[in-house]
C-alpha cells in the first residue's frame, strides 16, 4: 500500500465518536455494557452478584462502633479508669473487624485510608488502650 492509501485509511478512522458505530464509539470496551446488563461486572466476578448497599445501611457498622466508644467514654467519666479504656479498645477492635471482614462498600465511613493502614491504626490504638487499662491504678473512693 502506498503512502496516499495509508493517509486515506487514517482519515477514515478519525471520525467523531457519534459518527462511529456503537462498538467503536468508546475505546476500552464501554460499548459492552448494554450486552451484559445492569449491575454485572465485565469479568463476571463477585461484584456481579452483589447488590449495591444503601448509604444508610453502610453506616450501621460506624454507628455501632461510635455507640461503643460513647459507652466507654461514659464509663471513664464515671471514674472507672480500668473498664472504660477496655471498652474503648473493644470498640476499636470491633471497627478493625468490620474493616477486615466487610466489603469496601459496606463499611461506610470506617474506610478512611487503605485497608491495611486502617487495620494497623485501629489495632495499635486498641493495644495501647488495653495496656493503659492494665497499668492504670485503681482509684479508691
Amino acid at each position: 500500500m502506498d503512502k496516499a492509501g495509508r493517509t486515506d485509511l487514517a482519515d477514515a478512522d478519525e471520525g467523531a465518536p457519534e459518527e462511529r458505530a456503537p462498538e467503536e464509539a468508546a475505546p476500552g470496551g464501554e460499548g459492552r455494557e448494554e450486552a451484559e446488563g445492569p449491575g454485572e461486572a465485565a469479568d463476571g466476578g463477585p461484584e456481579a452478584a452483589r447488590p449495591e448497599v444503601p448509604y444508610w445501611l453502610a453506616q450501621v457498622p460506624y454507628f455501632l462502633v461510635l455507640s461503643a466508644l460513647a459507652a466507654g467514654t461514659v464509663v471513664v467519666a464515671a471514674a472507672y479508669f480500668k473498664r472504660g479504656p477496655a471498652i474503648i479498645a473493644g470498640a476499636l477492635l470491633l471497627a478493625a473487624a468490620f474493616r477486615l471482614l466487610l466489603p469496601e462498600d459496606w463499611v461506610g465511613i470506617l474506610a478512611v485510608r487503605r485497608r491495611w493502614i486502617d487495620l494497623l491504626t485501629l489495632v495499635t490504638l486498641a493495644v495501647l488502650l488495653i495496656v493503659l487499662a492494665w497499668v492504670a491504678p485503681q482509684l479508691s473512693s
